[in-house]
This record gives C-alpha cells, sequence and structure tokens, in this order.
C-alpha cells in the first residue's frame, strides 16, 4: 500500500529549509544596518559559508545596500550573475580598511585566495606593478615591474593603476634625472667615454651615466634623493605644485595652470599604492621552482621527482580565533584551487600542536582515497615540536604520511621526519628558498583567514575592526 510518509517529510524539509533562508535573510539585512560609512572590502556568502563574491567600496554602508534596494533591478543594471548572487547570499562579512587604496588591493588578495564564484575579474593571477630602483647596481636604474626582484632592489608599491605610475616617471625623471634602461654601466668602463646617449640626456631626463656624463657618486646621491622622495609619497612637493597651479590660474595662465594640472595628476598617482611588506603578492617573486626541487630532491634522497609540496600553518591572537591554512605549490608554483581553510574546532586555545594535528586529520582523512591529491612533501611551519604534532595525526589515520619536513623562522633550519640533525642551508639556496615561498604563503594564507574570523567575532560585539598594518 502506497504510503504518504515521504512526500509528507519532504514537504516538511521544504519548509524548514525556506524558514532557515528566510531567518538568515533576515539575520543579513540587519547587518546592513550596522555597516559603517568607510572603506572596505564586503564578502557575500551563501547558506553553507561559502564565499559568493567579494567587493569593494568606498563607502561598506551604501555599496552593500545597493544591492538591497527596493527599486533595484538588479537583472537591468548589473546583469543576472549579480542577480543571483543576491538570492544566494545569506550572510556578509565585512573588513573596514583606512582608505580605497587599502580596500582596492585587499580585494585583489582576496579574490586570488579565496578564488568566489561571483568573482571574474581578478582571478587570472595579474599582478599590481611595482617601482624598482637597482640599489644593487652602480648606476642603479628604475623601472616598472610586475616580476619584481628579491634582492639588490628597493621596492615602492604595489601600484594600483600602472597607467598613472606611467605617467608619473618623466615628471620624476626631469626632477631627478635617473636611467630607466637596461644597460649594465660600470665606472671603470673605459667604453662609456665615447658612448652615444640616448634622447632621454638632451631633454634633460636623464644625466647620462652610459656616456660617463656623471660621477659614480653624484648619480648615487640624486638616486637617494629619489628614494627619500618616494618614502614620502612626495606630499611637499604636490603642495608646492599645487598653489603653483593655484597662482597661475590667477594670473589668467591657463596653458601653464593645465600643465602644473597634470604634473599634479601624475604626482597623486604615486600615492595610489600599498606597502610592500604589507599588501603581500608572493605570486610575483621569482624562485625557479626547476632547481628548487631539483635540490630538494637531492637533500632528501627520493628516487623520483618530487612535484606535490603542501604548507600548512596555524594563525590566533592570543589564542582566540584559531585558523589554519594550507597551501599546494604543484611543479613549485601555487596551485590556487588546492587552497584549504580550517577553523579551529577541538583544540583548546592557544595550543598550536592540537591544532596542527587537527588540521592535518581533517586534510588528509579522506585525502589517500583518491578523493584529493596525495601530496609528495608535507611542509610544517615551525620546528621539531610542530613536525611531530604533524607526524601524530597520522596514528589515527589509515595510511602513511609522505615526507613530513619544518621550516623553522629566524635560523630557518630544515627538520626533516626521522633524521636528528637539522639541516641548515645557505640562504641562496634553491632549496630552501623554495620551501620559504610554501612557508610564507602558508602564514599568509593563514593571517587572511584569521583576520576574517577575527573581524566575525567583534561583528557579533558591534565594534568594526580596521584592516590594520602588521606588526613588525
Amino acid at each position: 500500500m502506497f504510503s504518504a510518509k515521504p512526500d509528507v517529510r519532504r514537504r516538511a524539509r521544504f519548509v524548514q529549509g525556506n524558514m532557515d533562508q528566510a531567518k538568515s535573510k533576515d539575520r543579513l539585512m540587519r547587518k546592513l544596518s550596522g555597516l559603517p560609512d568607510a572603506p572596505g572590502v564586503y564578502l557575500f556568502k551563501d547558506a553553507a559559508g561559502r564565499v559568493l563574491y567579494v567587493g569593494k567600496a568606498k563607502s561598506l554602508r551604501d555599496r552593500v545596500a545597493s544591492y538591497f534596494q527596493p527599486s533595484a533591478n538588479l537583472l537591468a543594471s548589473r546583469g543576472p550573475e549579480t542577480q543571483r548572487m543576491v538570492e544566494l547570499a545569506t550572510d556578509l562579512d565585512f573588513l573596514v580598511c583606512d582608505n580605497e587604496v587599502d580596500a582596492l588591493l585587499l580585494e585583489n588578495r582576496l579574490i586570488k585566495d579565496i578564488q568566489p564564484r561571483f568573482n571574474e575579474r581578478l582571478k587570472d593571477g595579474k599582478s599590481f606593478p611595482y617601482l624598482q630602483v637597482g640599489t644593487g647596481q652602480e648606476f642603479p636604474p628604475v623601472e616598472i615591474t610586475r616580476q619584481p626582484l628579491s634582492k639588490g632592489v628597493r621596492l615602492f608599491g604595489p601600484f594600483v593603476s600602472v597607467a598613472e605610475l606611467r605617467s608619473a616617471i618623466p615628471l620624476l625623471q626631469r626632477v631627478f634625472r635617473f636611467r630607466t634602461c637596461k644597460l649594465d654601466i660600470r665606472q671603470d668602463d673605459p667604453a662609456r667615454a665615447s658612448f652615444r646617449p640616448c634622447i632621454l640626456h638632451p631633454i634633460k631626463q636623464c644625466s647620462g651615466p652610459c656616456a660617463a656624463r656623471i660621477s659614480r657618486g653624484d648619480y648615487r646621491k640624486d638616486i637617494a634623493n629619489l628614494l627619500r622622495f618616494l618614502e614620502s609619497k612626495g606630499s611637499a612637493v604636490a603642495r608646492q605644485i599645487r598653489a603653483r597651479m593655484q597662482r597661475a590660474a590667477e594670473s589668467q595662465d591657463y596653458e601653464r595652470a593645465a600643465a602644473l594640472r597634470d604634473q599634479l595628476k601624475a604626482l597623486e598617482g604615486l600615492q595610489k599604492r600599498g606597502l610592500v611588506d604589507q599588501h603581500e603578492q608572493p605570486e610575483v617573486f621569482f624562485v625557479d621552482p626547476e632547481e628548487g626541487l631539483t635540490r630538494l630532491g637531492e637533500l632528501l634522497g627520493a628516487d623520483i621527482r618530487q612535484r606535490t609540496i603542501e604548507g600548512i600553518d596555524i594563525a590566533h591572537l592570543g589564542g582566540g580565533e584559531t585558523a589554519g591554512s594550507l597551501v599546494c605549490f604543484i611543479d613549485g608554483k601555487p596551485f590556487k584551487q588546492g587552497y584549504r581553510r580550517y577553523r579551529i574546532r577541538t583544540a583548546q586555545a592557544g595550543d598550536d600542536y592540537a591544532a596542527i594535528r587537527e588540521v592535518v586529520c581533517r586534510r588528509y582523512k579522506h585525502a589517500a582515497l583518491d578523493e584529493e591529491i596525495f601530496p609528495d612533501i608535507i611542509l610544517i611551519d615551525g620546528g621539531t615540536g610542530q613536525l611531530n604534532a604533524a607526524s601524530w595525526a597520522f596514528d589515527d589515520l589509515p595510511h602513511k604520511p609522505p615526507t613530513m619536513i619544518s621550516l623553522a623562522k629566524k635560523e630557518e633550519l630544515i627538520h626533516i621526519l626521522g633524521r636528528g640533525k637539522p639541516l641548515a642551508l645557505p640562504r641562496n639556496d634553491p632549496a630552501l628558498r623554495l620551501l620559504q615561498s610554501v612557508r610564507d604563503e602558508a602564514h599568509r594564507f593563514a593571517q587572511s583567514y584569521h583576520h576574517i574570523l577575527r573581524r566575525r567575532k567583534m561583528l557579533e560585539q558591534d565594534q568594526p575592526v580596521r584592516h590594520h598594518k602588521r606588526a613588525k
């Protein structure tokens, strides 16, 4: 005889689901009323806690509220994808930033890390540019680059607009007369005396070090002045140009005023930048993956090529809002689809060892059953204590661990599970540099998630948190 009980249960689940969604929407709308009128980043999330979309705003209150205005026709104004995203959104997180530039850079970082479903822009891995001064050379060049060097240079940025940065370079050259060429110029090169400089020298935008038109000492003084100017973001010069522009306008010299206005705009573009150590873009700093993996295989005595490295780190503040991160590198390069975040559930506050064990258990419980990638190497951020904690987690798992190592900060010693003496490698060793890039990426990824968890906890207390600069 046919029973209606399954249909009743399905209808009950359907009704309960609608009620839960309605409650979540009500909670979301209450959060909207508490958003500050300040720049920042917002994250729309679905009922399962997955981030659907990351956006930035000059005013969080106005921007986020615009999605839910009764008169807003999202389908016509923003398209079907945005409409669908808003329909799915049941929760919201946000991070208040000091200014709109910081918000843009933070949005870029979070989108690259989280890869939200409804974000199309900034997913391609394209980075923001830097201004690089080659201080390691006798006559330091100045260049715009998206692939900065990790040593022998001074970096400024990242800049949010490469076009504005390019516009500022000629103005800076008129004052500091630095070179932008890629020539290898040496003080003791006799060929300099007969070398013909490029067009930038006669138009007074370069002092001509390639043709011995300036001494090494005088050229480096100009570079030192340029560095001081960039460190101050040129605020004093900008004030001078603004005053000259005002005087030109008052005297009806509009052509001069327009030229000064363009100069001021170019200088203001230099202020639209972050800080190298705060707005990290680890994917742009070059580490030769082939060289690093080959060298690492030699150190480990591996019979086959080690292709996959997963790095694990823990982040918390005084034991609160503990978060774990896992990053995946394949053939020495970040594999963002393999990144994982973990909110620690069982470990007591401040117990990093237990937190590491929990992350390892949750990550590798099913990984060896062909459900996910099983790495060749697991890298733990820390020393022997953290490494042992990670290895103990495999006592409760049905399979053996891969090669497990840890990398301790400061001394940068490499501890290998099962070996008594750690490896102390030179700082320029390719294997060490590769492991450092994995470790640092895991640390950065853990910190970014920890900030979101901390922000969420403070949100429940109605205390907005600003996105502060990292303490040194």
